[in-house]
């Protein structure tokens, strides 16, 4: 057994100093990017398209560039509109394929780590000999709509929109300062939701309804009228009490 108070064991190795088994990867998932993409992924139900036409992925590879078909990117969520979500288990991806899909991404959205911050924020550049970087990916090659940023240690949420200016298409920054994003083509907004998911309180990524009314997980809309029942309960009970 480990002696956490052992004078040397005193500053342990996190994630992101651990190597993970492939040596391009500067660590594992954490609890976070299991639990937020996890969420998003419940509440992401549009009014627009039907759910077996939408494709959402979390953590899965994305194949870009059929010249170089080792070159992936590896989004912490996507979604995809128009194109089927698999229908049995035979039909799983294994990861989503530009050239087979034909169809890019419709929004993607990134979640920041002290491994990825640099990159997601498109503050890496290529070299002569490395494949795009993410930024590069999603903004000149996939041509990817919607592109969003979010940053739970300092409450961070960042959108960006691509915009076609002259023959180049670049993201534009958009004004988040509300904490919520509405998508259009979707008929949902995005929003920065304090509360508790899985018993974890903080603020979390979530989708909401044209009135502003945040998606419930199917685990929310189960539990709804029971406590609409508590709450009827409550009032019987001070209209008696008066």
């Amino acid at each position: 057994m480990i002696n956490l108070s052992h004078p040397r064991q005193k500053t342990l190795p996190t994630m992101y100093d651990l190597p993970s088994e492939n040596p391009q990867e500067p660590g594992l998932p954490d609890e976070f990017h299991d639990l937020q993409p996890d969420l998003l992924s419940w509440t992401c139900i549009s009014p627009v398209y039907a759910k077996e036409n939408c494709f959402i992925a979390e953590d899965l590879n994305l194949y870009y560039d059929v010249d170089h078909t080792q070159w992936y990117k590896r989004p912490d969520w996507f979604l995809v509109l128009g194109v089927r979500s698999s229908r049995n288990i035979q039909e799983l991806r294994w990861s989503y394929v530009i050239w087979q899909e034909l169809v890019s991404p419709f929004l993607v959205i990134e979640l920041l780590s002290p491994g990825t911050e640099d990159e997601d924020l498109g503050r890496t550049t290529k070299t002569a000999d490395s494949p795009p970087t993410k930024w590069e990916v999603y903004e000149q090659i996939l041509k990817i709509p919607y592109y969003v940023v979010y940053d739970r240690y300092e409450n961070r949420f960042l959108g960006f929109k691509l915009e076609r200016s002259g023959g180049s298409y670049r993201y534009r920054e958009l004004d988040l300062s509300g904490g919520k994003l509405w998508l259009e083509e979707l008929g949902l907004g995005l929003g920065i939701w304090q509360g508790s998911y899985k018993q974890v309180s903080g603020a979390w990524l979530r989708f909401y309804d044209a009135q502003g009314n945040w998606i419930s997980t199917p685990i929310e809309r189960a539990e709804q009228p029971q406590q609409q029942a508590e709450q009827e309960r409550l009032e019987k009970e001070q209209v008696g009490g008066n």
